[in-house]
């Protein structure tokens, strides 16, 4: 305990239990002469210290301790570096700051449908935990011409070279997609998958910051797979959420009637546009 806090202690076995004070600071362990010490305001005995660093941090935000305390000296403050580095840690300056990402300028993307197979698919993350508390994610990748989807990755951790390797094995099933739509997560913004993109002449279409209207077809299949898997059960394993979850796809693709496409399920959809795309 702290000294204010046996102090405290002191003062409810006193007053509210009628202890004397002798033997409640013998129970506390706090000696009299503390017990009677007067108490101090920290606030207003360090008041000098603690504007004179805010002026100083205000203007170097990046500044640490000894250049701060090297300020100080010139600017003829007195006070040696213990006083200074005890108020520096109470205001928490000695955490490190983190400044906030920043990214790029990005164009609004629009939400025309191409009506052809393979020209833009769309990613997202999603996040959610097993019984045991154990955090999962999942990939999701939909090809917006007939909303099918393509796959879901599940893993503890899904890094851009897993990503990666995902949409690779999509390719090799259905096709080089023209266009990717995504938001601006680590992972999607990372040198291996931007460069990786680039080098297939994959274009990248990344929606505006905090915009996911932008990408708003896997933005609506992930609230129907969290709706019809991820809340509707749970599981003790990746490897029961994986088994789930492919039963469900297929179902998604071949029965399920989607509004959007006249009532149909994507895979007729999808036979809907290959027809279209012969005859011209």
């Amino acid at each position: 305990m702290t000294p204010s806090a046996k102090r405290e202690a002191v003062r409810i076995m006193t007053e509210e239990h009628q202890v004397s004070i002798k033997r409640a600071c013998q129970a506390a362990r706090l000696s009299r002469a503390a017990y009677y010490k007067p108490r101090v305001d920290r606030s207003e005995r360090d008041r000098e210290v603690v504007d004179a660093l805010n002026e100083i941090v205000a203007v170097e935000m990046r500044w640490g301790f000894w250049k701060c305390f090297d300020r100080l000296r010139a600017m003829g403050r007195t006070w040696n570096h213990k006083k200074v580095y005890r108020v520096y840690c109470q205001l928490r300056l000695n955490h490190q700051r983190r400044a906030k990402r920043r990214l790029p300028g990005r164009p609004r993307q629009s939400m025309i449908v191409v009506p052809q197979m393979n020209s833009v698919w769309a990613l997202d993350f999603m996040h959610d935990a097993l019984y045991c508390g154990r955090a999962i994610r999942t990939l999701n990748v939909i090809d917006e011409a007939n909303r099918e989807c393509l796959g879901i990755d599940i893993a503890t951790s899904i890094p851009a070279l897993r990503v990666v390797r995902f949409v690779e094995q999509l390719i090799e099933v259905h096709g080089k997609p023209k266009a990717i739509r995504c938001d601006n997560g680590p992972e999607l913004t990372s040198y291996a998958f931007t460069e990786w993109c680039k080098e297939h002449d994959i274009e990248l279409r990344f929606i505006q910051p905090g915009k996911p209207d932008q990408n708003a077809f896997i933005e609506r299949f992930n609230r129907t797979y969290r709706e019809e898997v991820l809340n509707a059960f749970l599981f003790d394993a990746i490897s029961d959420v994986r088994e789930v979850t492919d039963g469900w796809v297929e179902r998604y693709n071949e029965i399920r009637p989607h509004d959007a496409l006249g009532t149909l399920p994507p895979a007729r959809y999808r036979e809907k546009l290959i027809a279209a795309e012969a005859l011209l």
